[in-house]
């Protein structure tokens, strides 16, 4: 994971959100023409939202006993965000969902790199691979009070070990200031197993010493979003 580089930074970073959703056992039971109906209602209210926001749909169902379904959105300010949250939680389906969980925070350039590797640019595909692992991340004090050189060196050899891994992608996000954890850390892989060889070789490098929290782990399977929904009756 890298920090951003506030000299090079965009003038407009682009806000990403992770909401998870806990679907009401009440929905499944409810006549199957009415369910339909709500499904299709959340879906058209996402299509209405055209490029101002754009999302993508995973099933958490039975991976997490708190959220059956999650969006990956993308856009350019919250505001978007809460306006297009607040029409989807209105419609038939929406009404019977409850956010769970909410992970948010904005693209930044890198101190550490001075080019994205095809890991970081994980954001900007149109095509999502098989499974998204996302988790909160924060670091310790004393990290932040080492030396410029002392981090770039931990940070080296800690994108060493990334580059084995050119087929799992990487989306990091800064929350700094804006929420609890400092950083909101995505994986995108086609493989389980690459993303847990990924994460015991990072284990075992010097900047994980400065590892003050990694948790919730939540392990996301991408579907179309109908599918994502149906799986929830």
């Amino acid at each position: 994971m890298t920090e951003p580089n506030e000299a090079t930074a965009p003038e407009r970073s682009l806000f990403v959100q992770y909401l998870f959703f806990k679907v009401d056992a009440a929905w499944r039971r409810l006549p199957a023409a009415q369910r339909e109906d709500g499904r299709n209602e959340f879906v058209e209210v996402l299509e209405a939202a055209g490029s101002d926001l754009r999302a993508y749909a995973y099933s958490t169902l039975g991976l997490k006993s708190f959220t059956e379904f999650m969006l990956w959105c993308q856009c350019g300010s919250p505001n978007v965000a809460q306006e297009v949250l607040s029409k989807l939680l209105l419609t038939g389906f929406g009404q019977y969902c409850a956010i769970s969980y909410s992970l948010f925070g904005l693209t930044r350039p890198s101190i550490y790199t001075k080019r994205h590797s095809t890991q970081e640019q994980a954001l900007y595909e149109r095509t999502r691979l098989r499974y998204l692992i996302v988790y909160p991340f924060v670091k310790s004090t004393d990290w932040y009070l080492l030396s410029r050189e002392a981090r770039q060196g931990f940070m080296n050899e800690h994108m060493r070990v990334g580059h084995d891994f050119e087929d799992v992608r990487q989306v990091l996000l800064y929350s700094t200031g804006l929420d609890d954890q400092e950083f909101v850390v995505a994986y995108e892989t086609d493989q389980l197993e690459r993303q847990q060889d990924l994460v015991i070789a990072l284990r075992a490098t010097e900047a994980r010493r400065s590892t003050v929290r990694d948790t919730p782990i939540f392990t996301c399977i991408h579907r179309s979003l109908r599918d994502a929904l149906a799986l929830n009756g």
